[in-house]
């Protein structure tokens, strides 16, 4: 069985309504500009227009691979700081997406499950890194605003005899744990709640259950090992400081 959906006049027509019926949505029921919705489809089509060009080249050699996977890293490194509001420590947060990769990636070559190839490396290391990235910058916000907002805890900690490390830590655990949450809820619902994209793309592409419930396991799997790595390392920044807003918020002042 062949379910692929390919392009052609039929899909783009059935695009174009959508998008329409989503602005008139927008209009009727004042949800904000009609354009919002145009707008961001025009550029979603352009930037995988793009992104597929360069793909189709790029995944027919493993260097090449390797360079694409290592823009798509950069890109989510300055996506995390950015939301972090942390300024230039925020480039630490590298190290904690770099840690839940270096673990995933390098257990699925070795074991062979994925074979080192770029067809295959760049499709589970995006996934894999975009997952990492979504939690380190919600533990990496959620414990900085945790700093700022609960300062006074961290002082009666530190006038316990608790180190600053260890102080800043009591306040930040539990926030940045929060961060690994929609990682767990979707891995539990998985099949029950949402059928994830792993999973929809293989049956599509094979028409196999079996495969893609497989492919989506692996994925999933990893994804927990990848953020909670991701999450540990962040929050181990934080509290030594080493990813700080020096500019909004001094808690060394007293």
């Amino acid at each position: 069985m062949n379910g692929m959906i390919t392009p052609g006049i039929e899909l783009a027509v059935v695009c174009m309504v959508m998008v329409v019926l989503a602005a008139a949505t927008y209009a009727v029921a004042g949800l904000g500009s009609v354009a919002i919705v145009p707008r961001a489809a025009i550029r979603a089509t352009v930037q995988l227009t793009i992104i597929a060009l360069v793909l189709a080249t790029a995944l027919s050699h493993l260097w090449s691979s390797v360079l694409v996977l290592a823009v798509m890293f950069a890109a989510a490194v300055f996506t995390s700081a950015r939301r972090a509001n942390a300024g230039r420590s925020a480039a630490w947060l590298g190290l904690a997406m770099a840690t839940g990769l270096g673990v995933v990636l390098p257990l699925m070559l070795v074991s062979g499950v994925v074979p080192l190839e770029g067809v295959a490396l760049v499709p589970i290391g995006g996934i894999t890194l975009g997952g990492a990235m979504t939690a380190t910058s919600l533990a990496a916000r959620r414990s900085l605003d945790a700093i700022e907002q609960r300062w006074g805890e961290v002082e009666a900690a530190l006038s316990l005899g608790f180190t600053d490390r260890d102080a800043r830590m009591e306040v930040i655990r539990q926030t940045a744990a929060d961060a690994l949450l929609p990682g767990v809820d979707q891995t539990r619902t998985v099949g029950l709640v949402t059928l994830p994209g792993a999973f929809v793309g293989v049956l599509i592409a094979s028409g196999s259950a079996l495969q893609a419930g497989a492919v989506q396991i692996l994925v999933l799997v990893a994804l927990l090992l990848a953020q909670s790595c991701a999450v540990a390392v962040t929050i181990e920044l934080v509290a030594r400081t080493m990813v700080s807003r020096p500019h909004r918020f001094h808690p060394d002042r007293t």
